[in-house]
């Protein structure tokens, strides 16, 4: 068997694991959605091992979306981590098997201390299941390992469980896109929905040419610009816009007579206008509904800068 084989055999392995998981969601998942979403504490995710690696995932996708989360290593917890634990907060245990030692030592405080626990397990009659409150089967079929050793389709139905519960969550909770910007600023989601026309505007050196400009002069102050357009200004207006589709579409037409022309006899397009205190992502919505690249800004009627996308 080539490796195409195989990794075509492990991803097939892998659809028909998760479909077998499809089959056995229940009640169990809405009371945890139903737990998580009425608490007013933090969602404590906890796992050993490559669970350990997808549990950091899954409360990264929490945290991110809504639903204030944090990952646990089992065995810093049982060494202090759980001073960090608060009555109010949920805790996610993850484990394959429901019986890794360092999970269950935990059981113990967190019976005490008064929080719900769901547990994520391929077996409901596991120790760690059993002392839950809620349980979410993983169970799959078999490994795509050909030695059933190395978790793989175990860990993708852990993982997926976790997108199913941060989706189901996020709908919930009637997470829009704005609220997912406002934990991700540094995105172009983020940039775009909590950011202003003037954050993102250009404001030096730009291309600006008279009605008199020859051709010749409107492509230099194209291409220095960098902009892919001119600023045809009369008395601090912008009465015109230039683009370098209107540069080719002018000498297509006159061929050698465009480099006769001025500016004014080419400069058709009426500019389009924004405030710079619009949001950016208005400002694209605006270009996408006009057919435009580009917008001139103004603030108090006075030329202040060009927003492209």
């Amino acid at each position: 068997m080539n490796v195409i084989n195989i990794a075509q055999e492990v991803i097939q392995t892998e659809i028909e694991s998760l479909a077998f998981m499809s089959t056995r969601i229940d009640e169990s998942f809405t009371l945890a959605v139903d737990v998580i979403l009425n608490s007013t504490g933090r969602t404590i995710i906890c796992g050993m091992g490559k669970s350990g690696i997808i549990g950091k995932k899954i409360a990264a996708s929490f945290a991110s979306t809504g639903t204030p989360s944090f990952f646990m290593h089992p065995g810093e917890a049982f060494h202090g981590d759980l001073g960090m634990v608060k009555p109010e907060d949920i805790f996610i245990a993850i484990s394959n098997s429901g019986e890794t030692d360092e999970v269950l030592k935990l059981l113990p405080f967190l019976r005490n201390n008064g929080n719900f626990v769901i547990a994520i397990t391929s077996n409901m009659e596991s120790t760690l299941s059993r002392n839950a409150q809620c349980h979410l089967d993983i169970a799959v079929p078999r490994e795509a390992c050909k030695l059933q050793l190395a978790p793989t389709s175990s860990t993708t139905a852990t993982l997926v469980m976790g997108d199913a519960l941060t989706v189901a969550l996020m709908e919930k909770r009637k997470f829009q896109p704005e609220h997912f910007a406002r934990f991700h600023p540094g995105g172009s989601l983020g940039k775009r929905l909590l950011s202003k026309v003037k954050d993102v505007m250009v404001t030096q050196n730009l291309p600006i040419i008279s009605q008199d400009d020859s051709l010749i002069d409107v492509i230099h102050t194209i291409s220095s610009g960098k902009l892919g357009l001119a600023l045809v200004v009369d008395n601090g207006s912008v009465i015109s816009i230039i683009t370098d589709g209107d540069l080719r579409r002018t000498i297509e037409r006159y061929e050698k007579s465009a480099f006769d022309l001025k500016a004014r006899d080419f400069a058709k397009l009426k500019p389009l206008s924004i405030s710079e205190d619009t949001g950016v992502d208005q400002a694209f919505q605006f270009m996408d509904e006009k057919g435009v690249n580009a917008l001139v800004v103004y603030n108090a009627g006075k030329l202040v800068g060009v927003i492209r996308k």
